[in-house]
């Protein structure tokens, strides 16, 4: 399994540091490969934190999974019923937004808010890295400019019907939670989920220790990245180890608590003809789902991933096969991406042939 891994970096010079927690036959294991800094041999440990991106994305579907559970709030509902003042802007066609379309990009909301050109996803073709404009927007953009930002939005489709990635869609799901339970989104989530996991070393607001364990992410050339904005809250802005993680996918896979098990639960299915995969593609709250079915049941690859400048990171969970893998790496481009897939698959081939791959 560490072959793999180990594989990767031998035959990806531009790969810096890799993580990997594998939840596999009852038990966890960590391993850690590369070097956090170039030219020099400091390799992660299981105390190295790394931004996990939108994988925080999954944390809030938990977190609003639970608002569900207790009769808060439901999926169906239209956000505007849980915010300040009137938008009338926030339906298409007499079709509101309603809350599920917030966490499996079908609202319509922009990439991000403020919805200006230096936010949008222009990864590649930007001399300056999206990370860097998204701090220096977010510098004195608060709760206030956003809802002021949300009432000029422009929807152009009927939400639930199309896909258009949103961070602004799980900010809004963020505020909305700390509306319901009347406190801050880092305070509900460290009290609801990350305690009982034992998830000690994830945050979104870092004390300096922990800041002095957070890895530097890089570039295919080796420059370093800006670090991660805290801005980026309840859609992108956790930060962990992979231990915690491992904790939290564990969690995950055994679908024992009644949240994570809403969380899992698709809100969307799309068939394969429409997908252009094998199987059925599903998505729940920000998890994305494939669901492989033989003679000898169903499977399902439940999973999501994290990417920023510098940073990529993987959380996957196959429930049936009880196997989980987190891969935190602190380099990421194009190139990088598909062999970070191509080894998760592989990963996976070696613990069960009967896992279903990434796609």
């Amino acid at each position: 399994m560490t072959s793999e891994a180990d594989r990767f970096i031998r035959t990806h010079p531009e790969a810096r540091a890799v993580s990997i927690g594998i939840a596999f036959d009852g038990g966890t294991h960590t391993f850690h490969f590369g070097s956090l800094i170039p030219g020099r041999a400091i390799p992660p440990t299981d105390a190295t934190i790394y931004p996990i991106a939108s994988i925080t994305k999954t944390f809030t579907g938990v977190l609003l999974a639970q608002a569900v559970i207790e009769h808060r709030v439901t999926l169906e509902d239209d956000v505007r019923k849980y915010l300040p003042g009137r938008y009338p802007n926030l339906e298409f066609q007499h079709h509101p937004i309603r809350l599920k379309d917030l966490l499996d990009h079908r609202s319509g909301l922009p990439f991000l808010l403020p919805d200006v050109p230096q936010s949008r996803p222009d990864f590649a073709n930007n001399a300056i890295p999206w990370t860097a404009r998204v701090t220096s927007l977010e510098l004195n953009y608060r709760r206030q400019d956003f809802f002021a930002d949300l009432h000029k939005v422009v929807l152009t489709s009927i939400p639930g019907d199309s896909v258009s990635y949103s961070n602004a869609g799980a900010t809004l799901v963020g505020y909305i939670l700390e509306e319901i339970y009347g406190r801050p989104y880092e305070e509900l989530l460290r009290e609801r989920v990350l305690k009982s996991l034992g998830m000690t070393n994830t945050a979104i607001v870092q004390t300096p220790a922990e800041i002095s364990r957070t890895a530097r992410g890089y570039d295919a050339n080796g420059t370093v990245m800006p670090e991660a904005p805290m801005a980026l809250g309840a859609a992108a802005g956790l930060k962990s180890t992979i231990t915690d993680m491992l904790a939290y996918a564990v969690w995950g896979i055994a679908e024992k608590d009644p949240a994570i098990r809403l969380a899992h639960q698709p809100v969307v299915t799309v068939a394969p003809q429409v997908s252009g995969l094998k199987y059925p593609y599903m998505s729940g709250l920000n998890w994305q789902e494939i669901n492989a079915s033989n003679a000898s049941g169903t499977r399902r690859l439940i999973w999501q991933s994290g990417g920023m400048d510098g940073f990529a990171s993987y959380c996957i969970e196959e429930p049936e096969l009880h196997i989980g893998i987190v891969a935190l790496f602190n380099e990421s481009d194009t190139n990088s991406a598909q062999a970070q897939q191509a080894m998760i698959n592989a990963i996976l081939s070696d613990l069960d042939a009967r896992a279903v791959l990434l796609p």
